[in-house]
């Protein structure tokens, strides 16, 4: 364990769609109004792809991004983690399409899968390559192209979710003395796999298969179960994240941007102040993989990061999954 070095986010980066889709344009499309939206999820608009853009496009220019934050060039670039569920194609990984259009030639690429843990699982990869001296340098990617994915009848879920990209580059900690993992955790459950999921197009329910229902091939969520479950679960593991801290040294949270009602619980159920949280899910919507890496550039580039002070990212979703980050800046 003694070979075991610090490791730390060198720079961060992202990249959103230009096309917006307002509360106002779905009210054109499904039985819905802006007021209703805004009430139940905090959404007062969001980003998505236009025909001929894919998610992978953004998963290149929030990483060109995050590399010249970084000082880091594409040859130096020993491993691409990627996190997303809507990659362009089933495979190869969207990480290899990545790792193809910036040149980073030497470096070794997979995606991960974890909905909207995606990037934390992917933070969480890259610390452990770094950590353990397997790699230099290493690009960790949350992207997500769900626009493409959701059923445009159901007004429930249709106006929740967003496209984009957010990425980190990792590398030990006295090479860039700044955003330094403290700890991380994963967890999943796969008992609630039904509460969050797209049940069509995998080998269980092929395309070609008698099981294949087209009009299920969009995500599917209960609501209610998947608010008891995010509310517990974000407060459990926000508590796990600073337990031997002093809270008042957290100068920010950085949750999934799921829902301001389950953001708002979670918070007061905690007794932390709104002021202590980075939002912007009223921009964006829900951006699953892509949301907490977005979140915390902007956090960066808004100089809400104290130095010397403690950060937490937090995340869950289908899986069911989850994780948690603690970072001193």
């Amino acid at each position: 364990m003694t070979n075991i070095q610090r490791v730390g986010i060198a720079g961060t980066g992202m990249c959103v769609p230009d096309r917006v889709m307002s509360n106002d344009d779905f009210a054109k499309i499904v039985d819905t109004n802006d007021e209703w939206i805004t009430q139940r999820t905090g959404i007062k608009e969001r980003r998505w792809l236009s025909d001929g853009e894919n998610g992978s496009d953004l998963a290149v220019k929030a990483a060109q991004d995050a590399m010249a934050r970084a000082g880091v060039t594409a040859d130096q670039i020993d491993v691409i983690v990627l996190g997303t569920i809507s990659a362009d194609m089933r495979f190869p990984a969207n990480a290899c399409l990545v790792q193809e259009r910036l040149g980073a030639k030497k470096a070794a690429a997979f995606d991960v899968s974890a909905a909207c843990t995606g990037f934390l699982t992917a933070l969480h990869t890259a610390e452990a390559f770094v950590a353990c001296r397997r790699a230099k340098v290493v690009l960790a990617i949350g992207v997500e192209a769900l626009s493409r994915m959701v059923d445009m009848t159901d007004r429930g879920s249709c106006i929740i979710f967003g496209d984009g990209a957010g990425a980190a580059i990792v590398r030990a900690w006295d090479e860039c003395e700044q955003g330094e993992i403290l700890k991380t955790k994963l967890g999943a459950d796969g008992g609630g796999c039904d509460l969050i999921a797209g049940p069509m197009g995998g080998t269980a329910n092929w395309h070609t298969s008698p099981t294949y229902v087209a009009e299920d091939d969009f995500i599917h969520l209960k609501g209610r179960e998947v608010y008891r479950f995010a509310v517990t679960k974000m407060v459990k593991m926000i508590k796990w994240a600073i337990e031997g801290h002093d809270p008042d040294d957290v100068c920010l949270l950085v949750p999934h941007q799921v829902n301001m009602r389950i953001i708002e619980a979670s918070l007061d159920r905690l007794d932390w102040s709104i002021d202590r949280c980075m939002l912007n899910i009223e921009r964006y919507g829900n951006t699953s993989a892509a949301s907490v890496p977005i979140a915390l550039h902007e956090a960066v580039e808004a100089g809400r990061m104290q130095k010397g002070k403690l950060v937490v990212l937090v995340a869950f979703g289908a899986g069911l999954t989850w994780g948690a980050t603690l970072l001193r800046w």
